[in-house]
């Protein structure tokens, strides 16, 4: 990954339509300057799912003045029952995002949800500027860059899945130039869409299952990159759709195939811009007996990661599906890439925690079930508790090796339920205190316990005549 400083608007503005200046630039501004005739105003729930209203540039000053509402309970789980006051949707004019591609004048912006004048505590945006905020107490800032996986997939009128492309049925397609060809249209429709905001896409490939793909792009801080994983699935979406296809994100569709990851690239840097993360004073680097030239710093975040690894799954892999990506045995490449144990070591993809360089690690064991929002959060707050507390992460293991006593990561979402119960770290990082961590668990438990009651037809299959 290369560097991007943060910036989310690119394209040139019509001209005898530019900016003011001097004074203070309004999403009006930004709208007509961008020749934008609609706004989607967009916030996600707790599950990630993304809300919105489409609002005319011509009522941009009131959706800037915080006039729109929306019913919380009707929205998603993001802690609103019916008789709650409306969310107010107040835009963050910093992530306004021109879609031309998806709709010829049509603009997306995040917003931050408040109730009652105040930020809502239960919205994933304002959780993570919380940990960002935690990070600012001690002179530090995060960047963050994420591996965006998806399958592009058709569904029978039977309910059955199979790859949009009918040839990608091998079982090793990874990084296949024919797939990749077949699929040209729709990758470079994707990576042309996001460099024309200035994401700096690097490469698009076919990943490790049929149908699989992986499309990325520079990191940034870390709620830059948080709002940019939520408009590329959008991004996605639509542009699958008009081409006949669905993109999912879902953590394991196929039994068989590599399930899909989101994973992250987390670092630390000074108030000044400055990477925490490599070993560059020379008693640190003297003192480095484990070799992967980090500082205490990163040291004390890996630890901290590690620590929290069980009660972190519950954000990081927060579906029923997820755990059948982390629990299989192998797929038909021969490797699932998900870690089982709460292990870290160098170059090496079968660790939960990667050391690819000094001067970041990479967070393997999120999926594409996770909230970005949620997932950079509790990984930040993890990695606080670890440098706070000065906790020893041990030495890194070997390839393909984890030590005596590693966390082995839950089973099943109902697990890692109850491992976040268990973490009073974890359970109080997204609020300050614990009540929206237990809400979060609560819904969480029931929708294992929701899934956990139908009948399949493996039960069929194994029971019906067994006794």
């Amino acid at each position: 990954m290369t560097q991007l400083a943060p910036k989310l608007v690119e394209a040139t503005p019509p001209s005898g339509d530019s900016l003011a200046t001097g004074d203070r630039i309004t999403l009006r501004d930004l709208a007509r300057a961008h020749g934008v005739n609609f706004i989607l105003a967009t916030f996600v729930d707790l599950n990630g799912k993304p809300c919105a209203k489409l609002v005319p540039t011509s009522a941009a000053d009131e959706l800037e003045a915080g006039a729109l509402g929306f019913a919380g309970f009707a929205a998603g789980l993001i802690g609103q029952e019916q008789h709650d006051p409306d969310l107010i949707a107040i835009p963050d004019l910093d992530s306004f995002t021109p879609l031309p591609f998806v709709r010829e004048g049509l603009a997306l912006v995040h917003c931050d949800p408040h109730v009652n004048g105040q930020p809502w505590p239960y919205a994933p945006r304002n959780i993570l500027k919380r940990a960002i905020a935690e990070l600012a107490t001690r002179g530090m800032t995060a960047k963050v860059g994420a591996e965006v996986e998806y399958f592009l997939v058709d569904r029978a009128d039977d309910g059955t899945l199979a790859p949009a492309d009918k040839r990608d049925n091998g079982p090793r397609p990874c990084y296949d130039a024919r797939g990749v060809t077949r699929m040209y249209d729709h990758l470079a429709a994707v990576s042309t869409a996001i460099n024309s905001l200035g994401w700096g896409n690097y490469a698009n490939d076919h990943e490790d299952g049929a149908g699989q793909f992986e499309q990325n792009f520079d990191y940034a801080d870390a709620l830059t990159t948080a709002d940019r994983v939520i408009t590329l699935r959008y991004i996605l979406n639509v542009l699958a759709e008009e081409r006949g296809m669905t993109a999912t994100f879902m953590p394991k569709p196929f039994t068989d195939r590599t399930g899909t990851g989101l994973h992250l690239h987390l670092s630390l840097w000074s108030e000044q811009d400055e990477p925490l993360f490599p070993a560059t004073a020379a008693a640190d680097v003297e003192a480095d007996a484990r070799g992967l030239g980090l500082s205490p710093v990163a040291y004390g975040f890996v630890a901290g990661l590690l620590e929290h690894a069980p009660a972190l799954q519950a954000f990081l892999a927060p579906s029923v599906n997820s755990y059948k990506r982390i629990g299989t045995a192998t797929s038909s490449s021969g490797a699932t890439w998900s870690p089982r144990k709460a292990s870290y070591g160098g170059n090496d993809r079968t660790h939960m925690v990667r050391v690819p360089d000094n001067k970041r690690v990479e967070l393997r064991s999120g999926d594409g079930a996770a909230n970005p929002y949620l997932a950079v959060a509790t990984s930040i707050m993890a990695g606080i508790d670890g440098i706070d507390n000065s906790i020893d992460p041990g030495n890194p293991s070997g390839p393909g090796q984890a030590p005596e006593g590693a966390a082995v990561l839950p089973a099943t979402l109902l697990h890692a339920v109850e491992a976040l119960r268990h973490d009073p770290v974890i359970l109080a990082s997204l609020s300050g205190d614990e009540a929206t961590g237990r809400y979060f668990a609560d819904a969480k438990e029931t929708e294992f316990l929701t899934w956990h009651a139908q009948v399949s037809n493996w039960e069929l299959d194994t029971y019906l005549t067994a006794f």
